[in-house]
């Protein structure tokens, strides 16, 4: 019904940059905030940013000044550009957003996950 699917991950040298982008596709009404995520092996899955449908961003500590998210509305798409990129960026990082549906009059709002995609940051 509604998918979200990234892409972009891949293996970066310390200091170097990636940009990752998430599609959503399906039989969307509207989006609202969207955000990624990224679980790192071991850890728990954390919050690294969102964005709000407006354009407002939020950003973890650990990637403030580093990290930019943005989003494009027409193309109901997120992106995430990582500069300055460390050993400690490395995880899966999912992109995440809260999207309604509309079936005949019933409207549905949910929260929808990627499949996720792997960022290495390795020399």
């Amino acid at each position: 019904q509604v998918q979200l699917v990234e892409s972009g991950g891949g293996l970066v040298q310390p200091g170097g940059s990636l940009r990752l982008s998430c599609a959503a596709s399906g039989r969307i009404f509207n989006i609202y905030g969207m955000a990624w995520h990224r679980e790192a092996p071991g850890k728990q899955r954390e919050w690294v940013a969102d964005i709000t449908s407006s354009g407002r961003p939020n950003y973890a500590d650990s990637v403030k000044g580093r990290f930019t998210i943005a989003r494009d509305n027409v193309k109901k798409m997120v992106y995430l550009e990582m500069n300055s990129l460390k050993p400690d960026d490395t995880a899966v990082y999912y992109c995440n957003a809260r999207i309604s549906t509309i079936t005949g009059t019933q409207v549905d709002v949910n929260d929808y996950w990627g499949q996720g995609t792997q960022v290495t940051v390795s020399s």
